[in-house]
């Protein structure tokens, strides 16, 4: 027996919060009481193409349960897929993505590791690359990777199906991406592998291709895909439903305060440290009406912003919040207006149109006296120009007292 975990049980327990699935969970218990016993952490993986520079926060509920293993005493793996990326993963895509070049990829690497740092522990985490072993392969070791899987078996993958069925190009190297990412966790002699339910292909693969190179196959642990501001699909920036990591506390705060109470306990579950019975316990508390459900977001908000901007920056953009807000007595319902998607609009042109000022001369006199907030981060630019290319949503405050939810569809 080792002190330096905390009992399986409790391990499991804290492990499974927010988990779509753990393939299987039988698995992950005996590797975690056989480290129990000899004091060995297991060794976690996330692997990461660097396909774009920025983060926000559907990317990091995969980060943070890797984070949550690092909590738990165990090695945190955070691969840098440089080799991968030039490949490009196909899930979820309908067409073949155009290659990285290895200079966008450096790039978007090191713009990851500064954002990432802000979730897990740097002195902690283990940061490998796999173009360490897959860029020195030789052809022979790509035939003989590839003799250890069959073909029917790669095809009957949704996307790869689907395209085949709609007579859409497959090209040859989105077959080896699974492949090659599998001899990551051969490389890395993983315990267990972190990825996104849309990842699940991938990581069976890597399960199955482990066992052929004479290996005990990796736990597999899917993360939901983390749904947007509009409470509907994925959070995405082409939805314009996102939140930034790098984005203003005060902008991020205010666009986390736009969220349904009902979609807050999914934000709580998949973006918090919080444990699965302190979160029990706290929407029993909300449905007892013990708390109000404003209050318990607010702790969310300024939870979230700490973990990106600092304790300070967290309780200074709830302060803001307060104090515009609900100080001003804004209403519990905000009334909604539609705008059709596409095009751009003059912020002064908005306000008039929605009612909220009684002309454009009325809304530049309020946006130069700092009367005009959107996500609560105040506008000063009275030649502002909205774009609503993407759909999504803002909520905008004229006044004191006047707000009104802006939706783009």
């Amino acid at each position: 027996m080792s002190a330096q975990f905390q009992p399986v049980d409790a391990q499991v327990e804290y492990l499974r919060k927010g988990t779509a699935e753990i393939i299987p969970e039988a698995d992950l218990r005996t590797k975690l009481e056989a480290s129990y016993k000899s004091g060995k952490p297991l060794r976690a993986y996330l692997g990461v193409d660097p396909t774009a520079p920025d983060i926000h926060l559907g990317h990091t509920v995969v980060l943070r349960k890797l984070k949550h293993f690092q909590d738990m005493g165990h090695t945190a793996i955070f691969l840098i897929g440089d080799f991968s990326a030039m490949i490009g993963d196909p899930t979820g895509r309908s067409e073949t993505r155009p290659p990285l070049t290895r200079e966008e990829v450096a790039a978007n690497t090191k713009t990851y590791l500064e954002q990432v740092y802000k979730i897990l522990d740097e002195k902690n985490t283990e940061v490998r690359y796999n173009s360490e072993w897959l860029g020195t392969m030789t052809s022979y070791d790509v035939v003989r990777l590839c003799g250890h899987y069959r073909l029917a078996r790669m095809l009957e993958r949704e996307d790869f199906s689907s395209r085949l069925e709609q007579g859409q190009p497959i090209s040859v190297h989105e077959l080896l991406y699974p492949l090659l990412t599998a001899y990551d966790a051969v490389a890395l002699q993983s315990d267990v592998e972190i990825g996104a339910t849309e990842q699940k292909f991938n990581l069976l693969v890597h399960r199955d291709i482990q066992r052929e190179y004479g290996l005990a196959s990796e736990v597999a642990v899917t993360m939901p895909i983390l749904v947007g501001l509009d409470g509907q699909r994925k959070m995405s920036k082409s939805f314009g439903n996102y939140v930034g990591i790098t984005e203003a506390p005060d902008a991020m705060f205010g666009k986390l305060m736009s969220i349904s109470d009902e979609l807050m306990w999914n934000y709580y579950d998949l973006l918090t440290d919080l444990h699965t019975s302190d979160l029990r316990a706290l929407r029993a508390d909300v449905e007892a009406g013990k708390r109000h459900p404003m209050d318990v977001k607010m702790d969310l908000a300024r939870r979230i912003v700490a973990d990106f901007h600092g304790a300070a920056a967290g309780q200074a953009a709830a302060d803001h919040f307060q104090r515009v807000f609900r100080d001003r007595e804004s209403p519990e319902e905000v009334p909604v207006s539609k705008v059709v998607r596409g095009g751009k609009k003059k912020l002064t042109t908005l306000l008039a149109e929605t009612g909220l000022v009684p002309s454009k001369a009325e809304a530049e006199r309020l946006i130069k006296q700092g009367g005009v907030e959107i996500d609560a981060v105040r506008v000063d630019d009275v030649r502002l120009e909205l774009d609503f290319a993407a759909s999504g949503g803002f909520l905008l405050r004229a006044g004191k007292k006047k707000f009104l939810r802006i939706i783009i569809e």
